[in-house]
């Protein structure tokens, strides 16, 4: 019996599943992040050889996974491919090994098919179509530093702006304060300097935050419904460009990622705003997450060999 493993490298874990030749799941696993434009390279590594060494446990010895399909952020850059096949191969797994952005295995998953759209909203933000003339485009998924617009990084960089501006009186006064304070267990904005410039605070941190807003939306709160209306805004705008460009005005839309999925302020805003611009178009919840979607991938890639 062969087995195939799909990898989905998100911003903070990685999950993992083994099925066998016939699609049938073995097992499904979570370990380390793999992405390296957020982990250094010694954890990565450190990751990759836990993976490496549970599918083996899993299969009965590596060399009974007979594909691999990891799908990760950050593997646009050639780079990142290289290291990561190195790494992979130098834990001892050499089978088939098939390296593409975790937005493609989430669509794959999504649709349980290789056509349709999806959304990702989690620790970033990303827009992806793939019509049934096997042509793509993307939206968005640049990183935080230039772009993620709408994603649980935004909604937490907006948390503490709306924090420091009330602070200063650019605001009325909002329930965010507490809330950020509270969980972040600190008391003054200059505590609040403190950690999002520290050297150590990174992307994930800021990307933690964003759940309050649920809670202050849910209280009324002016300045937590506006970040909620600017986020679902957002993200319609990573649909667009995905839906003209591939004629897929009247397909279907993926949600994916804790914001979409978890906010429900942020997803009735947004549905509102989708069916105002394509009233045709169907808004589903994905059929099976991205770590699925690499074990379709890797059964394709079986048989085709």
């Amino acid at each position: 019996m062969k087995f195939v493993a799909g990898l989905d490298g998100g911003g903070t874990k990685t999950a993992v599943t083994v099925a066998d030749e016939n699609g049938q799941v073995v097992k499904t696993f979570t370990s380390g992040a793999i992405n390296y434009n957020g982990q250094d390279e010694a954890s990565v590594g450190a990751s990759l050889k836990e993976i490496v060494e549970t599918i083996a446990q899993i299969c009965g010895g590596v060399e009974h996974c007979a594909e691999m399909c990891i799908g990760a952020a950050g593997v646009s850059n050639p780079n990142v491919v290289s290291k990561m096949t190195s790494q992979v191969r130098l834990h001892g797994y050499h089978g088939g090994l098939h390296i593409t952005g975790d937005h493609e295995t989430a669509l794959m998953g999504a649709h349980q098919r290789l056509y349709g759209m999806i959304l990702i909203a989690g620790t970033g933000s990303i827009g992806l179509g793939k019509n049934e003339a096997g042509l793509t485009h993307r939206a968005g998924g640049y990183g935080h530093l230039i772009d993620d617009e709408g994603s649980g990084y935004s909604i937490g960089r907006d948390l503490l702006t709306a924090l420091v501006q009330a602070q200063d009186g650019r605001i009325p006064q909002t329930i965010i304060t507490d809330m950020v304070y509270k969980k972040l267990a600190i008391s003054s904005v200059q505590e609040i300097i403190g950690f999002v410039y520290d050297k150590r605070t990174n992307k994930k941190d800021i990307a933690a935050i964003a759940p309050i807003l649920s809670e202050a939306c849910s209280a009324g709160d002016p300045a937590a419904l506006s970040i909620a209306e600017k986020s679902a805004s957002s993200l319609l705008q990573l649909v667009i460009p995905v839906a003209e460009t591939l004629s897929l005005q009247k397909s279907s839309l993926a949600m994916a990622g804790s914001v979409l999925l978890q906010n429900t302020f942020v997803q009735s805003k947004f549905r509102e705003l989708l069916v105002g611009r394509y009233p045709e178009m169907e808004c589903i919840t994905p059929k099976s997450d991205a770590s699925m979607g690499g074990v379709y991938m890797a059964l394709q890639r079986l048989k085709e060999h």
